[in-house]
Protein backbone atom coordinates (compact mmCIF):
# COMPACT_ATOMS: atom_id res chain seq x y z
CA UNK A 1 0.00 0.00 0.00
CA UNK A 2 1.48 3.47 -1.33
CA UNK A 3 0.01 6.79 0.37
CA UNK A 4 0.56 10.27 -0.20
CA UNK A 5 -1.05 13.36 -0.03
CA UNK A 6 -2.83 15.14 -2.61
CA UNK A 7 -3.87 19.20 -1.36
CA UNK A 8 -3.45 17.69 2.20
CA UNK A 9 -6.07 14.75 1.47
CA UNK A 10 -4.18 11.65 2.46
CA UNK A 11 -4.34 8.99 -0.79
CA UNK A 12 -4.44 5.09 0.10
CA UNK A 13 -3.92 2.47 -2.47
CA UNK A 14 -5.23 -0.77 -1.43
CA UNK A 15 -4.50 -4.36 -2.84
CA UNK A 16 -7.08 -6.68 -1.94
CA UNK A 17 -8.32 -8.64 -0.49
CA UNK A 18 -7.06 -6.01 2.50
CA UNK A 19 -5.20 -6.98 5.37
CA UNK A 20 -6.43 -5.96 9.08
CA UNK A 21 -2.86 -4.22 9.20
CA UNK A 22 -3.55 -2.30 5.74
CA UNK A 23 -7.13 -1.36 6.85
CA UNK A 24 -5.68 -0.11 10.15
CA UNK A 25 -3.46 2.37 8.61
CA UNK A 26 -6.57 4.18 7.22
CA UNK A 27 -7.42 7.60 8.25
CA UNK A 28 -11.10 9.23 8.53
CA UNK A 29 -11.34 11.36 5.45
CA UNK A 30 -8.73 10.02 3.63
CA UNK A 31 -9.01 8.77 -0.01
CA UNK A 32 -9.05 5.06 -1.09
CA UNK A 33 -8.22 3.78 -4.45
CA UNK A 34 -8.54 -0.32 -4.87
CA UNK A 35 -6.50 -2.68 -6.74
CA UNK A 36 -7.77 -6.24 -6.89
CA UNK A 37 -11.15 -8.13 -6.84
CA UNK A 38 -14.18 -6.48 -5.84
CA UNK A 39 -17.85 -8.25 -5.19
CA UNK A 40 -21.74 -6.83 -5.11
CA UNK A 41 -23.92 -8.10 -2.99
CA UNK A 42 -26.88 -6.56 -1.39
CA UNK A 43 -30.64 -7.29 -0.16
CA UNK A 44 -31.07 -9.81 -2.98
CA UNK A 45 -28.19 -12.03 -2.27
CA UNK A 46 -28.51 -11.78 1.40
CA UNK A 47 -31.64 -12.82 1.14
CA UNK A 48 -30.33 -16.03 -0.47
CA UNK A 49 -27.37 -16.76 1.21
CA UNK A 50 -28.35 -15.18 4.56
CA UNK A 51 -32.34 -15.86 4.71
CA UNK A 52 -32.54 -18.92 2.50
CA UNK A 53 -29.77 -20.91 3.59
CA UNK A 54 -27.74 -21.04 -0.13
CA UNK A 55 -24.58 -21.61 -0.75
CA UNK A 56 -22.48 -18.86 -1.56
CA UNK A 57 -21.90 -19.55 -5.27
CA UNK A 58 -18.12 -18.56 -5.21
CA UNK A 59 -15.74 -21.12 -3.41
CA UNK A 60 -13.26 -18.84 -0.80
CA UNK A 61 -14.94 -16.14 -1.60
CA UNK A 62 -12.54 -14.31 1.28
CA UNK A 63 -9.57 -15.56 -0.83
CA UNK A 64 -10.79 -13.77 -3.69
CA UNK A 65 -11.82 -10.66 -1.99
CA UNK A 66 -13.39 -8.74 0.69
CA UNK A 67 -14.42 -6.04 -0.10
CA UNK A 68 -18.57 -5.65 -0.25
CA UNK A 69 -19.88 -3.11 -2.74
CA UNK A 70 -23.65 -1.86 -2.28
CA UNK A 71 -24.11 -1.06 -5.99
CA UNK A 72 -26.08 -1.51 -8.84
CA UNK A 73 -24.00 -1.83 -12.29
CA UNK A 74 -24.85 -0.70 -15.73
CA UNK A 75 -23.54 -3.47 -17.51
CA UNK A 76 -24.15 -4.71 -21.08
CA UNK A 77 -23.17 -7.68 -22.62
CA UNK A 78 -20.17 -7.33 -25.02
CA UNK A 79 -21.04 -10.02 -27.88
CA UNK A 80 -18.04 -12.48 -26.39
CA UNK A 81 -20.07 -13.83 -23.66
CA UNK A 82 -18.57 -11.07 -21.36
CA UNK A 83 -20.19 -7.68 -19.69
CA UNK A 84 -19.11 -4.03 -20.04
CA UNK A 85 -19.66 -2.23 -17.40
CA UNK A 86 -19.62 1.63 -17.81
CA UNK A 87 -20.87 2.87 -14.53
CA UNK A 88 -21.57 2.04 -10.75
CA UNK A 89 -24.15 3.63 -8.42
CA UNK A 90 -23.79 3.53 -5.03
CA UNK A 91 -26.80 2.41 -3.02
CA UNK A 92 -27.82 3.24 0.72
CA UNK A 93 -26.38 0.99 2.83
CA UNK A 94 -28.49 1.48 5.71
CA UNK A 95 -31.01 -0.49 4.43
CA UNK A 96 -29.22 -3.61 4.69
CA UNK A 97 -27.85 -3.16 8.40
CA UNK A 98 -30.14 -6.22 9.36
CA UNK A 99 -27.76 -8.57 7.45
CA UNK A 100 -24.44 -6.87 7.79
CA UNK A 101 -23.12 -9.26 11.00
CA UNK A 102 -23.86 -12.42 9.54
CA UNK A 103 -22.70 -11.66 6.13
CA UNK A 104 -19.50 -10.11 8.25
CA UNK A 105 -19.29 -13.30 9.56
CA UNK A 106 -20.45 -15.66 6.87
CA UNK A 107 -17.74 -14.09 4.37
CA UNK A 108 -14.75 -12.37 6.02
CA UNK A 109 -15.90 -9.14 4.50
CA UNK A 110 -13.71 -6.57 5.49
CA UNK A 111 -14.64 -3.61 3.72
CA UNK A 112 -18.09 -2.51 2.81
CA UNK A 113 -18.83 0.46 0.61
CA UNK A 114 -21.81 2.31 -0.43
CA UNK A 115 -23.69 5.63 0.38
CA UNK A 116 -25.45 7.05 3.10
CA UNK A 117 -23.23 5.33 5.88
CA UNK A 118 -24.82 2.55 8.24
CA UNK A 119 -26.30 3.39 11.58
CA UNK A 120 -24.26 5.11 13.95
CA UNK A 121 -24.45 2.01 16.31
CA UNK A 122 -23.41 -0.31 13.70
CA UNK A 123 -20.09 0.89 13.74
CA UNK A 124 -18.96 -0.05 16.68
CA UNK A 125 -21.17 -2.97 17.77
CA UNK A 126 -20.67 -4.84 14.51
CA UNK A 127 -17.95 -3.38 11.75
CA UNK A 128 -15.39 -2.44 14.40
CA UNK A 129 -15.87 -5.70 16.54
CA UNK A 130 -16.08 -7.72 12.91
CA UNK A 131 -12.56 -5.99 11.28
CA UNK A 132 -14.36 -4.16 8.73
CA UNK A 133 -14.91 -0.49 7.53
CA UNK A 134 -17.09 1.56 5.70
CA UNK A 135 -16.18 3.62 2.60
CA UNK A 136 -18.28 6.23 0.97
CA UNK A 137 -18.56 7.10 -2.18
CA UNK A 138 -18.03 10.72 -3.00
CA UNK A 139 -21.36 12.40 -3.83
CA UNK A 140 -23.61 11.57 -6.98
CA UNK A 141 -22.29 11.69 -10.43
CA UNK A 142 -19.20 10.07 -9.77
CA UNK A 143 -20.70 6.26 -11.35
CA UNK A 144 -18.73 6.47 -14.74
CA UNK A 145 -15.63 7.90 -13.06
CA UNK A 146 -16.18 4.41 -10.92
CA UNK A 147 -16.76 2.44 -13.94
CA UNK A 148 -13.47 3.10 -15.00
CA UNK A 149 -11.49 1.21 -12.96
CA UNK A 150 -13.61 -1.77 -13.48
CA UNK A 151 -11.29 -3.86 -15.89
CA UNK A 152 -12.99 -6.90 -15.91
CA UNK A 153 -16.35 -8.76 -14.82
CA UNK A 154 -14.49 -12.16 -13.39
CA UNK A 155 -18.14 -13.39 -13.35
CA UNK A 156 -21.63 -12.58 -12.26
CA UNK A 157 -24.22 -15.16 -10.50
CA UNK A 158 -28.42 -15.21 -10.16
CA UNK A 159 -28.32 -12.57 -12.84
CA UNK A 160 -31.32 -13.81 -14.80
CA UNK A 161 -33.49 -14.62 -11.39
CA UNK A 162 -32.54 -11.21 -9.44
CA UNK A 163 -31.56 -8.89 -12.60
CA UNK A 164 -28.70 -6.43 -12.91
CA UNK A 165 -29.06 -4.51 -9.84
CA UNK A 166 -29.49 -7.64 -7.50
CA UNK A 167 -27.30 -10.14 -8.70
CA UNK A 168 -23.98 -11.17 -7.35
CA UNK A 169 -21.07 -9.54 -9.61
CA UNK A 170 -17.55 -10.27 -9.39
CA UNK A 171 -15.26 -7.47 -10.49
CA UNK A 172 -11.26 -7.19 -11.35
CA UNK A 173 -10.57 -3.38 -10.08
CA UNK A 174 -7.46 -1.33 -10.80
CA UNK A 175 -7.34 2.16 -9.34
CA UNK A 176 -10.98 1.43 -8.61
CA UNK A 177 -11.88 5.30 -6.39
CA UNK A 178 -12.08 7.21 -5.13
CA UNK A 179 -13.51 5.99 -1.83
CA UNK A 180 -13.77 8.10 1.46
CA UNK A 181 -13.20 6.15 4.64
CA UNK A 182 -15.90 6.93 6.53
CA UNK A 183 -15.34 4.12 9.80
CA UNK A 184 -12.10 2.99 11.04
CA UNK A 185 -11.65 0.01 13.45
CA UNK A 186 -11.96 2.04 16.34
CA UNK A 187 -15.71 2.49 15.59
CA UNK A 188 -15.35 6.01 14.76
CA UNK A 189 -17.60 7.17 11.98
CA UNK A 190 -17.16 9.90 9.99
CA UNK A 191 -20.91 10.48 9.28
CA UNK A 192 -21.49 9.90 12.98
CA UNK A 193 -19.27 12.77 13.74
CA UNK A 194 -20.55 15.27 11.71
CA UNK A 195 -24.18 14.32 12.33
CA UNK A 196 -23.48 15.41 16.15
CA UNK A 197 -22.41 18.51 15.20
CA UNK A 198 -25.46 19.41 13.17
CA UNK A 199 -27.88 17.69 15.80
CA UNK A 200 -26.13 20.21 18.02
CA UNK A 201 -28.44 23.18 16.56
CA UNK A 202 -30.78 21.36 14.67
CA UNK A 203 -33.92 22.30 17.19
CA UNK A 204 -33.06 25.61 16.78
CA UNK A 205 -32.59 25.66 12.74
CA UNK A 206 -36.14 24.20 12.34
CA UNK A 207 -38.06 26.14 15.30
CA UNK A 208 -41.09 28.08 15.15
CA UNK A 209 -41.82 26.04 11.85
CA UNK A 210 -45.32 23.36 11.21
CA UNK A 211 -44.64 20.00 10.73
CA UNK A 212 -44.18 19.07 7.11
CA UNK A 213 -47.40 18.47 4.99
CA UNK A 214 -45.47 15.33 3.24
CA UNK A 215 -43.43 12.18 4.02
CA UNK A 216 -41.77 9.60 2.86
CA UNK A 217 -43.42 6.12 4.16
CA UNK A 218 -41.65 5.24 7.53
CA UNK A 219 -39.63 8.87 7.60
CA UNK A 220 -39.63 9.73 11.30
CA UNK A 221 -40.81 13.72 13.09
CA UNK A 222 -37.42 13.80 15.16
CA UNK A 223 -34.82 15.60 12.89
CA UNK A 224 -32.25 13.95 14.55
CA UNK A 225 -33.42 10.38 12.81
CA UNK A 226 -34.22 11.77 9.35
CA UNK A 227 -33.52 9.98 6.60
CA UNK A 228 -32.01 12.35 4.13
Amino acid sequence: MVDRNDDDMKVFHLNLPASLEDIAKLELGAAVYLNGVVYTAREGVYKKVLDQGLPLPVENLAAISNVNFHCSPAAAEDGNGGYNVGAVTATASFRFSKWIPQWIERTGARIIIGKGGMPAEDYKKVLAPGGAIYLTTVGYGTGALLGRGIKRVREVHWLGELGIAQAMWIFEVENFGPFIVESDLEGNSLFAQHGEVINAGIEKLYAGLKPPALHRYGETNDRKNEVM
